[in-house]
C-alpha cells in the first residue's frame, strides 16, 4: 500500500500572508488540523491548528476584543509555520511515511508530485488504514495467537482455517515479548470459535485470546 491510496486530496492548502485568525476559521470550516502553506504554486511550509492557536492571545488577557482582531489580524501564518518541512510522494509506501512521522513526532507531511503538493498524509488516515487491515469494522471471529518465529509456522494457521473452509478478513503479525516468536492477530469468517480453537490448538504455542 502507497501513500496516494490513502492520503487526503485534494489537498487544502493556505497562503503564507493569510492572518491566522482567518487560517483558525478555515480550519475549522474544513475539520482539518493542519494544511501545507503554498506561495505561488510552491510548498513553502506547513501550519496545524495548534500553531495557529499558540500564537492567539490568552483567554484571560486583558486585551479588549477589538484590540485582539487587532493583534490577530497583524500575525500572518508565515509567522508561526513551519518552514523545514518533510515530506514524501505518492509512490512512499504508507508504513516509511508513518515511520518518519513517529519518529519525527509530527502529524501529517505534505504528498508531492513534480513539485507540487497533491495531497496529505495525516495521522487520521493513517488510523483509518490500521482499522482497514485489522478488520476493525468487519464481522468475524478476532483471534490472537503466539508462534514461533521460523518459516512456515504462519502457513500452518492459513493451512487449517482453509481446510475448514474459513476465510480471512484480516491478518497482521508482530514481534513476540519473548525472543524467537511472533503475535499474530486475525479474524476469519465461516467458522465458529469452537471451530477456530481447533484450527489454532495443534499449530500455535499459545492461543492469547479468542472473541467474535
Amino acid at each position: 500500500m502507497l501513500v496516494g491510496d490513502k492520503m487526503s486530496k485534494p489537498v487544502i492548502s493556505i497562503s503564507p500572508d493569510m492572518p491566522i485568525s482567518d487560517a483558525l476559521i478555515l480550519m475549522k470550516k474544513e475539520k482539518i488540523r493542519r494544511a501545507p502553506v503554498v506561495k505561488d504554486g510552491k510548498l513553502v511550509g506547513i501550519v496545524s491548528d495548534k500553531d495557529l492557536l499558540n500564537a492567539s492571545p490568552s483567554p484571560v488577557t486583558t486585551l479588549s476584543i477589538w484590540e485582539m482582531n487587532y493583534l490577530l489580524s497583524k500575525i500572518t501564518v508565515s509567522e508561526v509555520m513551519t518552514s523545514n518541512v518533510l515530506t514524501v510522494t505518492e509512490d512512499t509506501p504508507i508504513e516509511q511515511a508513518a515511520r518518519i512521522m513517529a519518529d519525527n513526532k509530527i502529524g501529517g507531511l505534505p504528498v508531492m508530485k513534480d513539485g507540487h503538493c497533491v495531497g496529505i498524509i495525516t495521522e487520521t488516515d493513517l488510523f483509518k488504514v490500521f482499522l482497514e487491515l485489522l478488520g476493525a469494522r468487519e464481522s468475524g471471529i478476532r483471534a490472537t495467537v503466539v508462534i514461533e518465529d521460523q518459516p512456515g509456522s504462519l502457513a500452518k494457521i492459513t493451512e487449517h482455517i482453509a481446510e475448514k473452509k474459513g476465510t480471512f478478513v484480516s491478518l497482521g503479525q508482530f514481534k513476540g515479548k519473548k525472543e524467537g516468536t511472533r503475535i499474530v492477530t486475525f479474524k476469519a469468517a465461516g467458522l465458529s470459535m469452537d471451530q477456530i480453537r481447533e484450527c489454532l490448538s495443534p499449530v500455535v504455542l499459545e492461543i492469547i485470546d479468542l472473541r467474535s
